[in-house]
């Protein structure tokens, strides 16, 4: 559906229905110049909003079907057609024979701009570097060094990729643009150099270090510092650690991706850490005070008598700590009651006075007593 309140094309670059092409063509050139954003800093959002409906009026009106459909059903007859509005930067490349380099349009759009004889410069790539951590590594936190291989300026060149007292001639093929230019109709159509790359100048004598790149492959050596608390897949980024840029581009980031080994015996979930401790029937029925193992030593666990098989404890803030800041987990112990499977004739016959003192219904326990809700919370 076309938008009700958009404005006439002809009243947009305020010429006539009659106008020419190349009265179109120069009303458009002094709206684009008067409203392209670089030239009102002040006020760059109404710019934009003006330079864009005059680019789209021009895109419909200098287009002898678009413009015909346009003075037949106007704004609907656009809509219905496809629309004359898709801004995906072909328009400004297929206008720049209009402006030159005087100014970019793909800045419009969130690109850079021309070259105008040098190449465009180009972030550099990011890298990944996978490290293995212990579990106590990945605990405690640790600073390290990794050595990450990498692309760098050439130090024989610096970086020109020409051999050592020559330089750069400008590309013959473009004139040092970097661009060539085809006339296609009344368009001018814009292709990168294909002698040049779009650089705009030719390496006769390359450097023999780089082989003409610029950029060679060296090993650096970063320190990285890992904060405590990490686990398997956690992605530190370091900024301007990656590769070099081409043409003088900004650096890449380097991103190591972290794998921490598993523990013994501890199971990590988040911050908290859990595993699970055997007890005798002795010391399940009279209770006990044991030497746990802990994340950094042993802990005191207290074992009140009469404690069942299953029971879970927590030793608060004992886990491993948050790598975000929030604090530290907890510890928790499952106890599992062991069944000696194998008694002396001593121990059964105690065993035996034991048991007719205790005097148990061996009858099937209802779902929903706290039996079954504490098998329910273990195996979950």
């Amino acid at each position: 559906m076309a938008r009700t309140n958009q404005r006439d094309f002809y009243e947009v670059l305020g010429v006539s229905k009659t106008a020419t092409v190349e009265e179109i063509k120069s009303s458009y050139r002094q709206a684009a110049l008067k409203w392209h954003p670089d030239r009102n800093p002040k006020n760059k959002e109404e710019a934009e909003v003006n330079f864009r409906e005059c680019t789209e009026a021009y895109s419909v009106l200098s287009d002898s079907e678009k413009r015909q459909v346009y003075d037949t059903y106007g704004h609907a007859g656009l809509s219905s057609a496809g629309g004359a509005t898709d801004f995906n930067g072909t328009i400004f490349q297929d206008f720049h024979d209009i402006f030159g380099d005087f100014f970019g349009f793909e800045d419009i759009l969130g690109g850079g701009r021309r070259g105008g004889g040098r190449a465009r410069s180009q972030r550099g790539a990011d890298l990944r570097y996978d490290m293995t951590l212990t579990f106590e590594e990945g605990a405690a936190g640790v600073t390290t060094k990794i050595k990450v291989p990498r692309l760098e300026f050439c130090s024989a060149c610096k970086g020109t990729g020409a051999k050592a007292g020559t330089g750069a001639t400008s590309c013959q093929s473009c004139g040092g643009r970097g661009q060539l230019a085809y006339q296609q109709g009344f368009f001018t159509i814009t292709r990168t150099c294909p002698a040049c790359q779009g650089a705009g100048q030719i390496i006769k004598e390359r450097c023999l270090e780089c082989r003409g790149q610029g950029r060679i492959e060296k090993e650096k050596t970063i320190e990285l510092r890992i904060p405590p608390g990490v686990d398997s897949g956690t992605r530190l980024r370091v900024q301007g650690e990656g590769e070099v840029g081409a043409n003088g581009g900004a650096p890449g980031d380097l991103y190591v991706v972290l794998e921490v080994k598993e523990h013994p015996f501890f199971e990590r979930r988040n911050a908290d850490l859990y595993c699970t401790i055997p007890l005798s029937v002795v010391q399940a029925a009279l209770g006990t005070e044991l030497q746990v193992p802990g994340l950094n030593g042993e802990e005191k666990l207290k074992i009140p008598e009469g404690t069942q098989s299953g029971a879970v404890f927590r030793i608060k803030g004992r886990g491993l700590p948050d790598p975000r800041g929030g604090g530290r987990g907890d510890l928790y112990y499952h106890v599992q009651v062991l069944t000696p499977t194998k008694l002396t004739r001593d121990q059964r016959k105690l065993m035996e006075q034991l048991g007719a003192t205790l005097k148990v219904e061996n009858k099937p326990a209802e779902r929903g007593t706290s039996f079954f809700d504490k098998v329910k919370d273990i195996f979950g």
